[in-house]
Parts: C-alpha cells; structure tokens; sequence
C-alpha cells in the first residue's frame, strides 16, 4: 500500500509541476491578446505578454523545485530533549 501512496504522491507533483509551467504563459498569452483585440493596441502587446509569460513560468519553475527539495530531504535530526524540572 505504501508502493501505491508514493506513485500517487509523486504524479501529484508531476502534474502540478507541469500545470505550474505551462498556465502562467498560457494565460499571459491570452491575456495580452485579449487586450490587443480589444483595445487595437500594436503587436507589441504579445512580446510583452510572451515574455512576462515566461518570466512566470521560471518563476513558478523555481519554487516548484524547492518544494521537491525540501520535500525530498530527510527531516535533521535533533538532539536529545532538553532536561526539565520532572527528569532528574
């Protein structure tokens, strides 16, 4: 069972690591077209669009790969527990 809670775990972050790279750009793209439709600005709109896209995607790319990091080491471990007044 704990074969098949680990596959899960790990397609879970898979699939949130992809959604996390591919909509930012996505929604920056459509975003910057929409204006561009509705306001009849320039070609100039969707450079801007496409490149705060990526700039998002790296972005969320580089917080993404700390969350795995962090998640995959192994917790430090402590020292024994400070005496108190009840152990002597």
């Amino acid at each position: 069972m704990k074969g098949l809670y680990d596959v899960a775990r790990h397609l879970v972050w898979l699939t949130q690591f992809g959604l996390s790279i591919v909509i930012p750009p996505v929604l920056c793209i459509m975003g910057a077209v929409w204006l561009q439709r509705q306001f009849a600005l320039g070609g100039w709109v969707v450079a801007v669009g496409v490149f705060v896209g990526v700039l998002a995607a790296v972005s969320c790319l580089q917080g993404s790969l700390k969350a795995m990091d962090r998640q995959g080491k192994a917790p430090k471990q402590k020292g024994p527990p400070p005496l108190n007044f009840n152990q002597h």
